[in-house]
């Protein structure tokens, strides 16, 4: 009996070292859709050895996924920047990152500076920036002319104009307003007040919406058809559709384009650091965030990636941000509790609205 358990232990020991083996040699990513291309992986598993499995998601089935599982399951997340403090502080998902084993300098400052700010902890560390854009609107030029989020709303433009029933549209609108949501941020009461004034004039505004779209292909084939003339989009989406048809173009808003940063995040329970140092390292490099810009169509965090870019892109943004800068955009903030409780009422308020 004493040699069986000897022989089972030693068995058991086998396994552990093997299950351990294998999980050095993997790296878990959760992230968005075209995120992580192909072709970058095949690149990174041939350099390092290290086998990269992703699962797609978005932020909210992120949160949803760690917090189930204490922040077990991955090696990487990708988060929007805003959505990780307030679960950090209320879920303890995540852990800091080591600096020192990462290649600050292949990060554009400004941005580096942003993710930094919003995802700081007691002086640690818990996001790093990866991948941004920004939401503004989207015009076929021949058929309406537009500055901001409110001439949606124009008596011209009845049954031809779209938005997407979700928290940027709140936000954008609010600024069109002459408001400035993200400083309410810390007065959920003044901000309440807001968002009903945002909610007031958006069922007002009814009457012009064709739809609320409610995935990328239903905007961009309405817009395509003629079906809708304007809408509130994202910056890529008006790029794609301005390269099938000029007179088609993405518009920075008067009042400010809103600004989005997805990052780089490490689960609690993530198994693999190691690997995800070795990737963050490999894919912002110039010439691997060049690949990453290409697969999903927007900027990357990193330095140097201009030279690389698409010539037509980059002159698409330019003509969007002639002074090549990123002044003007409102970047979110770090979301605090019970904003988004606050906000969804409001969008079911204008959904249920006639």
């Amino acid at each position: 009996m004493r040699q069986l358990i000897a022989t089972c232990i030693a068995f058991a020991l086998v396994l552990g070292i093997g299950e351990a083996k294998a999980d050095g040699q993997k790296l878990r990513i959760i992230s968005w859709a075209d995120y992580v291309p192909a072709d970058l992986i095949a690149a990174f598993e041939k350099q390092t050895g290290i086998e990269v499995e992703v699962t797609l998601s978005n932020n909210e089935e992120m949160i949803s996924k760690l917090r189930a599982t204490g922040g077990a399951g991955y090696d990487l997340a990708q988060p929007s920047q805003d959505r990780i403090s307030e679960a950090q502080r209320e879920f303890g998902i995540y852990k800091s990152f080591d600096l020192s084993k990462v290649k600050l300098e292949e990060f554009q400052p400004a941005l580096l500076n942003i993710v930094r700010r919003n995802t700081t902890i007691d002086g640690k560390v818990y996001g790093l920036p990866y991948l941004w854009g920004t939401d503004g609107l989207v015009a076929n030029t021949k058929r309406a002319k537009i500055t901001d989020y409110a001439d949606l709303c124009r008596a011209d433009l009845k049954g031809k104009t779209s938005i997407r029933l979700r928290r940027p549209t709140l936000m954008a609108f609010a600024f069109a307003m002459g408001k400035d949501p993200f400083a309410l941020y810390g007065n959920p009461k003044a901000y309440a007040a807001l968002m009903d004034q945002v909610g007031d004039e958006l069922i007002a505004c009814k009457p012009n919406f064709k739809f609320f779209f409610d995935n990328k292909d239903q905007l961009l084939n309405g817009i395509r058809s003629g079906e809708v003339v304007a809408a509130m989009m994202w910056d890529t989406g008006g790029w794609t559709l301005n390269r099938e048809n000029p007179d088609i173009q993405y518009i920075v808003p008067r009042s400010g384009a809103l600004g989005w940063l997805d990052t780089f995040a490490l689960p609690a329970k993530g198994r693999n650091d190691a690997a995800v140092y070795a990737w963050i390292n490999f894919a912002m490099r110039p010439e691997n965030a060049a690949r990453i810009i290409k697969s999903v169509g927007n900027f990357s965090a990193a330095n140097g990636t201009a030279p690389l870019v698409d010539p037509r892109l980059k002159a698409q943004f330019v003509a969007a941000f002639p002074d090549a800068a990123l002044k003007g955009i409102h970047w979110y903030p770090a979301i605090p509790a019970g904003l988004e409780e606050i906000e969804g009422r409001v969008l079911d308020r204008i959904k249920a609205a006639n």
